[in-house]
């Protein structure tokens, strides 16, 4: 498991995965900084206040909120980016690390994206969830890793393994292995919880996912 995680944090800052990097790093900060830009113009155009100093107040508190929303966010958006790059990423790991293996087909590309719009949707919902529980104090931090340690392994497993079988045997292989899986997501959910170092999470994730579907299927100690 983390000899798995040690070779893809490796591989995710190497020269093939660069460009890819600069491309999510180049998506992610446009579409956090357009929701930072639509927050402020909504709460400008439909607040009027009396007061210079209330305008102030209001954009402090504004601009700290939306810095809360937009972190609640990274684990929704980089779902959403990791279904734009994953088959390309997943080739790379493959031709490089398992040249002598048979390569994985690409998933089409209608069912690429409704997988995509799938497991953007439930790592929403799932955050949300994880969101409530901060009002109980102690759980919040559990909540955020049991939360995305699941939708995370589930989902990523199942793309790494639907590129060599059908999603019906993909998803059996998964349940027949679920605390490896669960416990590979936490590995991604820990990834996920580091600033900055966030953002690179759907490339180090997927790798991470096909090194262990290859150590899975060939039922090698994880």
């Amino acid at each position: 498991m983390f000899s798995a995680a040690s070779r893809a944090i490796s591989e995710a800052f190497e020269p093939p995965f660069r460009a890819i990097f600069l491309k999510m790093l180049g998506l992610t900060l446009g579409i956090l900084l357009a929701i930072w830009v639509g927050l402020q113009a909504v709460l400008a155009g439909f607040l009027e206040l009396p007061y210079p100093w209330m305008e102030t107040a209001l954009s402090i508190l504004t601009g700290v909120g939306a810095i809360f929303v937009l972190g609640f966010l990274i684990a929704p958006v980089s779902a959403l980016l990791a279904g734009l790059f994953q088959d390309q990423i997943a080739e790379l790991v493959e031709a490089r690390d398992y040249p002598h293996e048979a390569q994985g087909r690409a998933i089409p590309f209608f069912p690429s994206i409704l997988m995509t719009i799938k497991f953007t949707g439930v790592v929403i919902l799932g955050n949300i969830f994880a969101l409530l529980l901060l009002l109980i104090p102690g759980i919040n931090l559990v909540a955020f890793f049991l939360v995305n340690g699941y939708l995370l392994g589930r989902e990523f497993f199942e793309f790494a393994a639907s590129r060599f079988m059908p999603v019906e045997e993909a998803r059996a292989l998964r349940k027949s292995r679920n605390g490896t899986v669960f416990m590979g997501g936490l590995v991604i959910a820990g990834m996920l919880a580091v600033p900055i170092l966030n953002l690179i999470t759907p490339i180090f994730a997927t790798i991470f996912m096909i090194h262990l579907f290859k150590r899975v299927r060939a039922g090698q100690a994880v």
